[in-house]
């Protein structure tokens, strides 16, 4: 479990059809062999690691669903260590598992419009939680399928989200409680 709170933005170092490497120090600070660590928003199993990097075994399916397959060597990725139960949980309750790729629609100052992949935009409200590439915000404005969030200065600065380009791809994690919501109504 993770709060969508980036704690560092560290850089790819290699990816293979099986692995990914990634340069970082913070969140190895304290971080053992088994360690969940969140990359870009997808929830990732230290396999190896060093004081300055870390590798993760990864899944085609991961690769195919997210947008860590189009990572490229020197590519910044958004970081955050898995929750600990003494921490404060600011944020909100974010899993690391995925549910689909959005794409930078419009982008004005710190204003972004994301179109939400088919299936998606039903579980996003205006004033709830989205993670996109692993950051958490709320949600400012929803129309059909593009939904819009506002980002301070600070999180522009200090996660991969202001390098975005209209019509980048980024990882997009619906709210888990909507999720849960539509599973006990349909059941």
């Amino acid at each position: 479990m993770f709060t969508g709170l980036i704690e560092e933005v560290g850089r790819v170092i290699e990816v293979t059809p099986t692995r990914l490497a990634v340069e970082c120090r913070a969140v190895l600070e304290d971080a053992k062999l088994g360690d969940s660590i969140a990359v870009n928003g997808v929830c990732l199993t230290i396999a190896e690691g060093t004081a300055a990097s870390f590798t993760a075994d990864v899944m085609a399916e991961t690769l195919r669903r997210t947008t860590l397959g189009t990572l490229a060597a020197g590519d910044p990725v958004n970081l955050e260590r898995a929750v600990r139960a003494d921490t404060r949980m600011g944020g909100h309750l974010v899993q690391g598992h995925v549910d689909g790729v959005a794409a930078l629609a419009a982008r004005e100052e710190g204003n972004m419009a994301f179109a939400a992949p088919d299936g998606l935009a039903k579980y996003i409200a205006r004033k709830g939680s989205v993670t996109i590439n692993g950051v958490s915000l709320t949600v400012v404005a929803v129309d059909d399928a593009v939904f819009s969030v506002s980002l301070i200065p600070s999180t522009l600065a200090g996660t991969n989200l202001g390098a975005l380009r209209v019509g980048d791809k980024v990882n997009l994690e619906v709210d888990l409680i909507a999720k849960y919501v539509e599973r006990l109504v349909t059941s």
